[in-house]
């Protein structure tokens, strides 16, 4: 059995390597040990899959290994959102076989219980201790095939307005990038009667030869289209759906935290919605501005979405997002759903009737400044590094010249400054350090780099 290490969101590796099917059987006896120890032989299990290679055969095989239990296999490639509403409503656990944005190599197995966000620590911890553990399974019964979508559409639209959608004088075009998302998002809008363009609308396991990331990089024939049409916004999620990219009319990407912003406003002014804004500390100062305008109370977590989802499920939450593109709301799962994310954009621009640039606009004027942010990474020759660096870090009074006013270390280590901060915290699956910098000036980010990066 080679190293199996569960990341910020489920086990990750390459396909023929590492995810073989003998890691793959270990993984799924450990989580199948996790609900037989925790729930009882009588617990449902459903399991999903995205268009990566080997994803479909390998939920195959997941399922007939746990086919003790009652298991339910999705008849089709199925997002996370998906999969995990569906966890909700059926009070299932769940396994999808997905590696998110990862590059087209890699697989992954996600376990989601069934609260319907991601496995916190405590869990992955029980499974990951189980993984050398034999055990006894129930006697086989025959494996269910199911439709997942029937349940999420019929939430979804209950959700979101898509009569005032459907007025929406926009042209909306979907790059669906060759993944989870194709089937779902559009057939969401389809059943409207929304009109709407589209690409990339087939599901390909190597995802055309680009990456599943709704980042611009990714997204160069979306921002194309946007830009030679007319009046036209552009969407877009990853390879399992649970993150979102939106290109508005100038064909500029919008930033998550942009969004998020956005989103808060439309919720809490639009459709009456209260309750708490959940970030993580990684994310922009702007959310905590828009926040404090509308009197809206800030709970900030580690970075990673199973951190934001617990949040969601201790509080009550209008609205959790990270600055990585993952966004939910009440009324809804504790898990990242970018289809969701879509269409509450959509939903936004409708009930002001307005563009997302006058979105944007809308947004800074409404806080009365902006802030400009930047990611390095620094790899380290090893993890023990890591710790040594942020310990320097840590016990500074300044950086550069500028006072350190506040630090904060529940996730690295965060230097704020009067109008500015620096994270600096280590990758949960590499050596590896991240640096995050947010400032209201470019010129500021670009002087803590150069000293960070000495």
């Amino acid at each position: 059995m080679a190293n199996i290490k569960f990341g910020t969101d489920g086990w990750r590796a390459v396909t023929g390597k590492d995810f073989n099917r003998e890691n793959v059987e270990t993984v799924t006896k450990a989580a199948g040990k996790y609900i037989l120890d925790n729930f009882g032989p009588d617990k449902k299990i459903i399991i999903g899959y995205d268009p990566r290679n080997m994803a479909k055969e390998f939920a195959r095989l997941s399922a007939e290994i746990l086919s003790g239990f009652e298991v339910y296999l999705s008849d089709k490639v199925v997002p996370t959102p998906v999969l995990a509403y569906g966890a909700k409503v059926m009070n299932a656990c769940a396994l999808m076989f997905t590696a998110s944005h990862n590059p087209p190599e890699y697989l992954g197995i996600k376990f989601i219980p069934d609260y319907a966000g991601p496995a916190t620590d405590e869990i992955t911890g029980q499974i990951v201790k189980n993984l050398n553990t034999d055990f006894p399974l129930p006697a086989a019964l025959p494996v269910r095939m199911f439709n997942f979508s029937t349940a999420y559409f019929e939430h979804i639209e209950q959700i979101i307005n898509f009569e005032k959608i459907r007025r929406l004088n926009k042209n909306i075009i979907f790059d669906g990038l060759y993944s989870a998302g194709i089937g779902y998002f559009d057939e969401l809008l389809r059943r409207s009667g929304i009109k709407f363009e589209s690409l990339h609308m087939e599901h390909d396991p190597n995802f055309g030869g680009g990456m599943p990331e709704p980042k611009p990089k990714y997204l160069k024939e979306l921002i194309a289209k946007v830009k030679a049409a007319h009046n036209a916004a552009g969407f877009a999620n990853d390879g399992d759906a649970d993150r979102f990219g939106v290109i508005n009319e100038n064909g500029e990407y919008v930033s998550p935290n942009e969004i998020i912003a956005i989103l808060l406003i439309h919720l809490k002014n639009n459709k009456g919605l209260s309750g708490a804004l959940v970030k993580t500390v990684g994310a922009s100062l702007l959310l905590d501005k828009t926040a404090e305008k509308l009197g809206v109370e800030v709970i900030e977590t580690a970075v990673g979405f199973k951190h934001v989802g617990e949040a969601m499920r201790r509080h009550d939450v209008l609205i959790g997002g990270e600055e990585s593109g993952g966004l939910s709301i009440k009324g809804h799962i504790p898990e990242k759903d970018g289809i969701l994310a879509n269409l509450l954009v959509l939903e936004a621009m409708a009930y002001g009737n307005k563009s997302l640039v006058e979105l944007q606009e809308d947004l800074y004027n409404f806080i009365g400044c902006r802030f400009y942010n930047d990611r390095i990474d620094k790899r380290l020759a090893s993890s023990d590094e890591a710790g040594r660096i942020l310990e320097k870090y840590a016990g500074q009074d300044s950086l550069g010249g500028f006072k350190i006013i506040r630090k904060d270390t529940k996730d690295g280590v965060k230097l704020y400054f009067d109008d500015s901060w620096v994270l600096i915290r280590p990758s949960g699956t590499e050596p590896l350090l991240r640096i995050y910098f947010e400032s209201g000036s470019k010129e500021k980010i670009e002087q803590l780099k150069r000293e960070i990066t000495k």
